[in-house]
Parts: structure tokens; sequence; C-alpha cells
């Protein structure tokens, strides 16, 4: 038998499965002998009290075997013979409208200015070490984007949000961990996206779609009002009169380049500041109400939200256990991002700190 159980546990039971088992076992009113397993669906910190509480919505195995299913891949058909569609960018948008033309039978073309996973290695290494900007591989540019390796929490403020759940289950089976379906804010860490971007892009590959890095798009081809291709800043040309862009908010000479050939673009509100770092103890000490966490509690987050001369003032992308890192695209510029391993195991903790703007 199978039953569904929401419990409020101290953080102790719900980081020991002998403890966890036993509550278990006294809310489903059974033996704990009887339980087989115990799987968490959902988990949350509850800190707003002194004393910390785990949120916890379980399935309980009760006389009957537990079998792990993990999340399995969609059955992608061969797209090398589809109809194309372009897609300039291989972020997360990028990658994941790839997947989902592919399951529709179409055949996606990306187009990255970037570097491969792998090989941005040694541009953030160079930007880090040496402060030498690469305005093509970088902290931004690059396969997986500006969240590789900047972190990867995943997060959304948006109000219509389709279907999370189904983004989360292709993650893991690409790689990511099964913790991602659980946690209230899951974080996948920038240590573990690197392999899961290799993951996705031979995915693509594999069943016949095209992805082209140092490609960086100079210009649409156009007939009148229609899109029949792009041009490259080396010349060449892809055509097709499909084009998704998901090049992210980074890719300024595209911005210039719709403006200029009167391409209706929106100017949305936007949100700047500064990035600051605090001793994760500290924010521990605050959050959690105690001197030391212990071993079974994650390094504490905050978020804070307020309005100031009508302006919103938010914090934003707060890494517990990490680091700042700058992320430039120009030389001259001065821009920090933060991020996290998966672990969130360092000593600092980092966040935005930013006023709304309006256009």
């Amino acid at each position: 038998m199978r039953k569904e159980i929401q419990l409020i546990v101290p953080p102790d039971v719900a980081g020991d499965p002998d403890k966890l088992r036993r509550q278990v076992a006294a809310a489903a009113k059974v033996d704990p002998d009887e339980i087989r397993h115990v799987e968490i669906l959902r988990r949350s910190v509850d800190a707003r009290s002194r004393r910390v509480k785990v949120n916890l919505k379980v399935r309980v195995y009760i006389n009957e075997p537990y079998q792990p299913e993990k999340p399995q891949l969609p059955d992608y058909p061969n797209v090398s013979g589809g109809r194309e569609v372009i897609i300039i960018g291989a972020g997360p948008a990028g990658l994941f409208a790839a997947l989902r033309l592919m399951e529709l039978g179409w055949k996606p073309v990306i187009l990255e200015r970037g570097k491969d996973v792998k090989a941005r290695i040694r541009d953030i290494k160079a930007l880090n070490v040496d402060h030498i900007v690469d305005e093509d591989s970088n902290y931004c540019f690059g396969e997986g984007g500006a969240g590789t390796y900047s972190d990867g929490k995943l997060y959304t403020r948006a109000k219509k949000r389709g279907d999370v759940r189904r983004i989360l289950e292709l993650l893991v089976g690409f790689g990511a961990t099964p913790d991602i379906l659980v946690d209230a804010h899951p974080h996948i860490g920038t240590n573990k996206l690197p392999g899961i971007i290799a993951a996705m892009r031979e995915c693509i590959r594999a069943h016949g779609g095209e992805i082209h890095f140092e490609s960086r798009v100079a210009d649409f081809l156009l007939e009148g009002d229609r899109i029949r291709g792009v041009r490259l800043r080396d010349g060449d040309v892809f055509r097709s009169d499909r084009v998704i862009l998901a090049a992210g908010h980074s890719a300024r000479d595209l911005f210039r380049l719709l403006h200029r050939l009167g391409i209706a673009i929106e100017l949305k509100p936007l949100a700047i500041g500064v990035r600051v770092e605090h001793e994760q103890q500290l924010i521990d000490r605050i959050q959690y109400s105690c001197e030391d966490r212990g071993p079974y509690l994650p390094p504490a987050a905050y978020s804070i939200v307020r309005q100031v001369g009508g302006r919103g003032v938010y914090s934003f992308c707060m890494c517990p256990g990490g680091v700042i890192a700058p992320c430039a695209t120009s030389p001259g510029e001065i821009v920090t991002n933060g991020w996290s391993s998966s672990r969130r195991a360092r000593s600092t903790a980092n966040s935005g700190i930013v006023v709304e703007l309006r256009p």
C-alpha cells in the first residue's frame, strides 16, 4: 500500500532516514517495520520562527516494495531531414527550444557565438586570473549560457510558468540530481551543469539537429517583412523562414541590429545594482537563530523586497556558500555575478541588491 503524508519535522528528523521512518510510521499509524521505503516528494525549510522546521510531503510504501523511477527522456525522432528552424543562442532557452522542436519533428540549427562548454573554461580562467575578456566566450556567452558557470539556480518569476515540472524532469534525465524535483528552491550547481549541458548537446546532434559554435550572427536576411535566414560575421549564410532569437540579455549587438532593421522590440522594466558579500555563518545565524546550523540544515539564503520612493528594491540571485565572479562581456566593463557549487560549501554568501528602473 502507498500513502502520501504531509509532515512538519525538526531538521535532524528530516535528515536522518531512521528518525524519519519512525516519524512517518507514527503519522501513518503503522509499525516502522512495515515501511519499506519513504519517498520524499517535496521539501522546504521554514525558518520564520526561532525553531526551524522542515516541511515534507512523502509517499510511504507500506508492505510494498519500492521501485525507483528515474524520469525518462522523450523518444526523440531523427529530424535530420526535417524542416529547419534556426535558433540563435545555445543557452537554456535555445537548448530547450531545440529539444521541443525535435519532439515536433522539426530540425533545430543552433548558432552560438561562443565556444562549447569545455572550451569556455580557458576563457573564463583568463577573465578571472588575467582580466582578459573574450567578447564571445565568457561567463555570459558560450554553450549553456550565463547560468552554466554562474550557479544554475532553477527559478522563475514568470507568472505564466508553463510546465516547470517537465523541464526539471528533462534536466534529471540529462544527469541532474533528482533532488531538484523535491526541493522548494532547486539548485544544480556550477560544478554539475557542464556535464548536463554536454549531454543535451549530444542528444540534439544524435537525433539530427545541428549546433555550430563560434558562429556569431551579424545580420538577418529579410524579404519585405519576412525572415529568410541569417548571415554570420564570417560571411556564412544559414537560410530558414523560422528563426528563434534566444541570445540572452547581454547580446546588445543583436538588439541594435533589430532596431536598425525596424524589427519591433519591446523595452521592458529592468533593475540595476550591486552585489554584496557576507560571511555565510552570519547569514546562518540570522536566518536560523543559532550559532551553528549543524549538519542537517543547508546554508541559509535570504530574500529582501522593499518599496523605496515608489520603486522596488530587492535581492536577486542570492548564492549561499558561493563566490562573486567577474562577468564582463567587453573590455572596460565592471560587471559581477555570483555562483555556488552543488554543495554550497564556501564560507561566503553573496546576493545582488538591485533597484527597479522603468522605461
